[in-house]
C-alpha cells in the first residue's frame, strides 16, 4: 500500500513531499511499515491541501536518500494505491531522478476496483469509501494514515469483488526508458486563428498553417523558429487546412508534396517564404479560455440540460478526414425524476434500474440496451453491485456470470420484459441518492462548473467487458477550429500518454478501463474540442467486444455526472466515444458512438497527426 503527498499534480514537474508504504502478506496481515517527510528542494505547493509547509520539510531527507529502502519494500509486490497511476508515476519520476528503477511490475488501483464494484456511494473518495466500508479514518491527507485506511478499503473491496466474481484490474508496469521521465518543455500553441490559404501574391498572416518539406538552404530549426516568432502555426503534416507548403523541390514526391497537390494547397519556395516573413500581417487571436470565462454557475447534475441529437449512421462512408457534424441545439429534455416519483414510473418504468443484457447477436443486444435507456434505465456492460436486473437473450444463460447472478438472486427476465416492464419491477439493490444522468447516443450535456471556481479536471472513463483475445486502446485528440491537431503531441495515446503541458492525460485503471483526464481551465485557447476515441489492434472488431460504457466525472474520485452505453456495429475497429467542446462560455460533453472500419493510424491522419507508415 502506497500513498504520496505532492507539491502538484504533474509527476514530471512536481515533487513528492511525503511517502508512506505499508506491506501486506498473503494472509492479509501487515508485515512492514515506513513513512517519512521529504525535502523536495522546491516550493511545497498547496499547503491548504496537504498541510506541509517549507519549514516542516526543511531538514527532511531527500528522495534519493530513502529510495533504496522504499525499493526494497516494493520489490516483488503489487503496488496498491487509490488512483494508483498517480502514485506510480510520481514514484517512477522520483526513482528516475535518483538514477534508479522503480521495482514494480504490477499495480492495483482501489479506485478502479471500486468503479467495477460500483457501491452505492455519492463518490469514490477515500474518505467516502472508508465510511461505506466501516474503516476508521483519523487524519485525511496524512500519507501514513491514508495508507492504513487504504489497507482496510482494499480488504473490503476484495470481498465485494469476490462476491460479484469480478476480475481484479491489475495493470502491468514494465520498466520504461528513463527519458520518458525527463521533463519536456511544453510547446507553445499558436495564439491566432487560421485565416485560410495564402493567396497568390498575397501576404502571410498570423495563424496560417505552414508546412515545410525537402532540403532547405537555411537550417530547418531556424526557419521554424522565425516563423513561430512571427505568429505562424508550423505543422509537421499537410491537410486541407494547410495555408501553404514551403519547398525548394516543386516536383518532390514526398508525402507532404503529394498531399498538397491533392488538396490544392499553395506551394512556395524558401526564398519567397523568407521574403514574406518580413511582413506578416496581424491575425485574429483565439477566444479566451471558456474555463476562466464562466461567471454564472451551470446547473447541477440533477438538473443538467440534456439534448437529444439524431445519431449518425454507423455504416456511412468513411471520410478521409472524420469531421463530425456540429452538435445540434437539440431538444431540451427535463431532468430525470427520482425513483418513486409516480409520473416517472409511468413514463419511464425502468428509472432507477441498471440492467445487464446477456447473450444475443450484437445487433439484438444493442437494440435491447437502447430499449433499456428509452425506458429510463441504465445499460450495464459488467456485473456490479448497482445492477438491479438481468435480461437474457439467445444463449445468455451460458454466460459465465449466470452462476453468480443466480447466487445473488438478481431478477432475471427474458427479452419480452423490455416490451412493457412495470414500475413495480423494482430491484432490491441500493442506489445512490444522486444517480448519473443516462445519456443516449448523440446526447449533449453542459458540464457543471462551480460558481467562482476554476473549471475542474474532468475524467471521461471508458470501460468494457474483459477481453481475452484483444486489447483496446483509448486515445484523445486536441482539436482546433479546423478539427485538426495543432501539433502531433496533441494526439494522446499509450505511447504518449500526456500532452506537453499536462492538460490532457491518458490513465489506465485496468485491462478493461481507461480514462482521459482533461484540465479544462488549462487548455490553450486554440483547443476547441477534445475527441475521445477507442481502437482495437488487429482483426477483432467492436461487434465482438460489445458495448463500451463511458462515464464523465469531475475529478478522479468524483461522482459520475453522466453515463452512456455505446454500441458500434459489427465491423468497426475504431470508434469515436465522446467529445468535450466549447459552446460560448461553457464546456459540453457529447456522446458520439460513431464507428469506422479503418485503423487508428487512419483516424489520426484525418485529424492532422503525422503518422509514419
Amino acid at each position: 500500500m502506497v500513498d504520496v503527498e505532492t507539491s502538484g499534480l504533474i509527476a514530471r514537474r512536481d515533487r513528492v513531499l511525503s511517502v508512506a508504504v505499508v506491506t501486506i502478506g498473503p494472509d492479509g496481515e501487515q508485515t512492514g511499515e515506513f513513512s517519512t517527510l521529504l525535502n523536495p528542494g522546491c516550493d511545497p505547493g498547496p499547503v491548504g491541501v496537504h498541510g506541509l509547509t517549507a519549514e516542516q520539510l526543511q531538514g527532511a531527507p531527500t528522495f534519493d536518500q530513502v529510495a533504496g529502502r522504499i525499493g526494497a519494500m516494493l520489490q516483488d509486490r503489487v503496488l496498491v494505491a487509490h488512483n494508483a497511476q498517480f502514485d506510480y508515476d510520481f514514484l517512477a519520476h522520483e526513482f528516475a531522478r535518483a538514477r534508479m528503477w522503480l521495482p514494480v511490475s504490477q499495480r492495483l488501483c482501489t479506485l478502479a476496483l471500486n468503479r467495477q464494484v460500483d457501491p452505492p456511494t455519492d463518490d469514490m473518495k477515500l474518505g467516502t469509501l472508508a465510511a461505506h466500508y466501516g474503516v476508521p479514518q483519523v487524519q485525511a491527507h496524512d500519507a501514513l494514515d491514508d495508507t492504513r485506511v487504504l489497507a482496510g478499503i482494499l480488504q473490503a473491496s476484495l470481498r465485494e469483488a469476490a462476491r460479484l466474481d469480478l476480475p481484479l484490474p491489475l495493470v502491468s508496469c514494465p520498466p520504461r526508458a528513463e527519458s520518458q521521465f525527463t521533463p519536456q518543455p511544453p510547446k507553445t500553441p499558436c495564439a491566432y486563428r487560421n485565416p485560410g490559404r495564402l493567396t497568390p501574391g498575397g501576404p502571410l498572416q498570423q495563424g496560417m498553417k505552414i508546412a515545410i518539406t525537402g532540403e532547405t538552404a537555411h537550417a530547418r530549426a531556424e526557419l521554424v523558429g522565425r516563423a513561430v516568432a512571427a505568429g505562424l502555426n508550423m505543422m509537421t503534416s499537410v491537410s486541407r487546412h494547410t495555408s501553404v507548403l514551403v519547398t525548394n523541390e516543386p516536383a518532390s514526391d514526398s508525402a507532404k508534396a503529394r498531399r498538397a497537390a491533392a488538396e490544392g494547397v499553395p506551394v512556395i519556395d524558401e526564398h519567397t517564404f523568407l521574403r514574406l516573413l518580413a511582413d506578416v500581417r496581424t491575425g485574429t487571436a483565439h477566444e479566451a479560455s471558456a474555463g476562466s470565462a464562466v461567471t454564472t454557475p451551470v446547473a447541477a447534475p440533477a438538473t443538467a440540460r440534456v439534448q437529444a441529437t439524431e445519431p449518425e449512421s454507423t455504416t456511412a462512408p468513411v471520410p478521409e478526414v472524420p469531421v463530425l457534424p456540429p452538435p445540434s441545439p437539440g431538444v431540451s429534455v427535463s431532468a430525470p425524476r427520482q425513483p418513486g416519483d409516480s409520473a416517472s414510473t409511468l413514463d419511464k418504468p425502468l428509472t432507477g434500474h441498471r440492467v445487464l443484457v446477456l447473450g444475443g447477436i450484437h445487433a439484438v443486444a444493442a437494440a435491447a440496451r437502447t430499449r433499456v435507456v428509452e425506458l429510463g434505465g441504465s445499460a450495464a456492460v459488467n456485473l456490479s453491485a448497482s445492477v438491479t436486473d438481468v435480461v437474457l437473450l439467445a444463449d445468455g444463460a451460458k454466460d459465465r456470470r449466470m452462476n453468480r447472478i443466480t447466487a445473488l438472486e438478481l431478477p432475471v427476465h427474458d427479452e419480452h420484459w423490455l416490451t412493457a416492464p412495470t414500475a413495480a419491477d423494482q430491484g432490491t439493490t441500493a442506489v445512490r441518492a444522486q444517480a448519473p444522468q443516462v445519456m443516449p447516443r448523440g446526447g449533449v450535456i453542459d458540464l457543471p462548473m462551480p460558481h467562482g471556481a476554476p473549471a475542474p479536471e474532468w475524467y471521461v472513463t471508458a470501460s468494457w467487458a474483459p477481453q481475452a483475445s484483444c486489447e483496446i486502446d483509448v486515445v484523445a485528440f486536441l482539436l482546433d477550429e479546423d478539427e485538426q491537431v495543432t501539433f502531433d503531441e496533441e494526439f494522446i495515446f499509450y505511447g504518449a500518454p500526456e500532452s506537453p503541458a499536462g492538460t490532457v492525460r491518458l490513465l489506465t485503471g485496468g485491462p478493461a478501463e481507461q480514462t482521459i483526464a482533461v484540465d479544462l481551465a488549462s487548455l490553450p485557447p486554440s483547443t476547441r474540442k477534445v475527441v475521445v476515441a477507442a481502437a482495437i489492434d488487429g482483426a477483432t472488431t467492436f461487434g465482438t467486444v460489445g458495448a463500451i460504457q463511458i462515464g464523465a466525472a469531475p475529478g478522479s474520485s468524483g461522482a459520475p455526472v453522466a453515463r452512456a452505453t455505446l454500441d458500434a456495429a459489427t465491423t468497426e475497429r475504431t470508434m469515436l466515444l465522446a467529445e468535450i467542446y466549447r459552446r460560448g462560455p461553457v464546456w459540453r460533453l457529447r456522446t458520439v458512438g460513431q464507428g469506422y472500419d479503418h485503423g487508428l493510424d487512419t483516424l489520426a491522419r484525418g485529424y492532422g497527426v503525422d503518422i509514419a507508415d
